[in-house]
């Protein structure tokens, strides 16, 4: 990671050469703004400016800490500098931020700032002071270190195949391939790698929900299902809309889903579909493989952005030149892929694990869309508005996948390119059932804290019938059964994931008014992303020019735009 600190925002409280690993230099920064007299508008309002830089200063030390260890998981050393900060910084710094929020919500001079500009952050820092109790800081640096934990077990994943030794993202490539034979040999090397630290995940997954629900109850919240709504700041649906979402895709897209397998299955010419015949071309063509490089990929992405946007295009071409891209897979990198925010240079970085797969090209065209959102209210001077509500923030990376994808020749051939749309759009359909699953899960998940590893299978497998394709799993229960372990927000990121659903909805309404007029819908999504978080969900949805709803009202119309589409394109 290149980018570097530099004077585009200078700071005006926090000295240059502090170190943020030390809290005693620290301290007195929160002493001075918990002291400090608030006698007017102008006072209040130069406070919350010195906050966000403090803010800010801290955040982007975290994350540079986090990028570290993330980017090398067997360094010993960025993992001591990243758990220094979880451990020693950050819990220290949690009773200052919320003496400081209470300070706020206190000066009298709060009802006299422009309410406009200031509800949302007002409705933000109410939440969390009534989430806020001292008790749980040490609890918080343990799911930290937990979480961590999880990645790291999973960071050291490899499998032996065809003579060398291979990452979990880079095994993917066989699961492609069209001998079937080899893509079983390569699905059973996933798996049982997988399984060799199964009960030691189930371990730390029972840990992890343990310390949540004593979070949530020492929050005086029923559940941690609350205590997430709360947290995330879910102040426009309800956990009863995300059960809505849940039966519109078993209404709406699960027989889509059924009738795509069913065809695949025949195209295959088997009696049945394993769990390595999903990711192989129905047709028996030769994988599609769009790069050999992750260089190659960010080039022709930049084009593709080009051929969208110009000044979203500049933006990537900066990304680039700055080194704020990490892409290639690698052993002892950190699973996944993420955009994350440098908030004091207000620059973004991303993080991936290319395998040389045409989902590494959506990959990158969706951490993009999070790297454009960051750019484009990066010049408001509120650090709570440079972040925008999360179930926004992934309709500007998944739109961003919509848009590009009508530019796919950059990586292919016209044939090529149309399998790789038919391939994304179906990608499309077929995560919002996993989407749905995940949220259920989780809901019961913490609904009932007190259950067994065997009644959480139990329930994964009952949830299996209702969002899951009909796959013969024979010989393989424990792979079925465990499946989940793959999905790092569950560990790392409780309740973020019913946002994908959410965003999805979103970023189809964009994508469809993309194809009507392509200007229209990229000044709409521009514009909105320009708002970060600083207003109400429903009005950032409007901005950009979709409606925030999830229901069948809004999934059904959606999914037959989606196989429209899919009608149109060749097979």
């Amino acid at each position: 990671m290149q980018t570097e600190k530099n004077a585009e925002f200078k700071r005006a409280f926090v000295a240059e050469n502090i170190d943020l690993g030390d809290w005693d230099a620290l301290e007195p920064l929160f002493k001075d703004l918990l002291e400090r007299s608030l006698n007017s508008v102008e006072d209040i309002e130069r406070w919350l400016l010195d906050q966000s830089e403090l803010g800010a200063c801290l955040s982007e030390e975290q994350a540079r800490r986090y990028i570290d260890m993330t980017c090398h998981t067997e360094d010993e050393e960025a993992e001591k500098k990243y758990l220094h900060y979880v451990e020693n910084i950050d819990p220290k710094c949690k009773p200052y931020d919320h003496k400081l929020n209470e300070k706020y919500l206190a000066s009298p001079y709060r009802n006299e700032l422009d309410r406009d500009r200031y509800m949302a952050l007002d409705r933000a820092i109410e939440a969390e002071i009534k989430l806020f109790r001292e008790k749980n800081i040490p609890l918080q640096t343990e799911t930290a270190k937990q979480s961590q934990t999880y990645q790291k077990i999973c960071g050291v994943m490899t499998v032996e195949f065809d003579g060398k030794e291979h990452t979990m993202p880079q095994m993917a490539r066989y699961l492609e391939e069209t001998d079937r034979s080899r893509r079983q040999e390569a699905w059973q090397g996933i798996t049982e790698r997988r399984l060799q630290d199964r009960e030691k995940i189930d371990e730390i997954f029972d840990t992890l929900i343990n310390l949540r629900n004593d979070i949530a109850l020492n929050a005086d919240c029923d559940d941690y299902v609350g205590y997430a709504f709360r947290m995330y700041h879910r102040f426009d649906y309800t956990p009863e809309d995300c059960f809505k979402f849940h039966q519109a895709v078993e209404e709406c897209v699960m027989p889509i889903i059924h009738q795509l397998n069913e065809q695949r299955r025949q195209q295959l010419k088997l009696d049945v579909l394993r769990p390595w015949d999903m990711s192989v071309d129905a047709l028996g063509r030769e994988p599609l493989r769009p790069f050999e490089k992750a260089d190659e990929m960010a080039q022709k992405v930049e084009r593709m952005i080009g051929r969208v946007d110009a000044v979203l295009s500049a933006q990537f071409h900066s990304m680039m030149e700055n080194g704020e891209l990490d892409l290639e897979s690698r052993k002892g990198k950190a699973p996944g892929g993420y955009q994350y925010t440098l908030d004091e240079v207000r620059r973004p970085f991303i993080f991936m694990n290319a395998a040389g797969l045409q989902r590494d090209v959506e990959t990158l065209l969706h951490e993009s869309g999070h790297a454009f959102h960051a750019l484009a209210c990066r010049n408001d001077a509120l650090l709570p508005y440079r972040e925008s509500p999360i179930e926004f923030a992934e309709v500007a990376s998944m739109s961003m996948e919509l848009f590009g994808a009508k530019y796919y020749e950059e990586f292919y051939t016209p044939d090529e390119a149309n399998r790789a749309r038919r391939k994304h759009l179906e990608g499309v359909i077929e995560v919002l059932p996993w989407i749905a699953r995940i949220d259920a899960f989780q809901h019961w998940i913490y609904t009932h804290p007190k259950h067994s590893v065997e009644q959480r299978t139990s329930y994964w497998l009952e949830l299996e019938n209702r969002f899951g394709p009909k796959l013969d799993w024979s010989g393989f229960k424990a792979a079925r059964e465990s499946v989940w372990q793959r999905q790092l927000h569950l560990f790392c990121h409780p309740f973020y994931y019913i946002e994908y659903g959410i965003a999805q909805l979103g970023a189809l309404q964009l994508w469809k008014r993309f194809q009507e007029n392509a200007d229209d819908a990229i000044n709409g999504y521009r514009s909105a992303l320009a708002l970060g978080g600083s207003k109400p969900l429903p009005d950032l949805f409007e901005t950009a020019g979709a409606r925030f709803d999830f229901s069948i009202d809004t999934i059904a119309p959606l999914m037959q735009t989606v196989k429209d589409e899919l009608d149109k394109l060749p097979v």
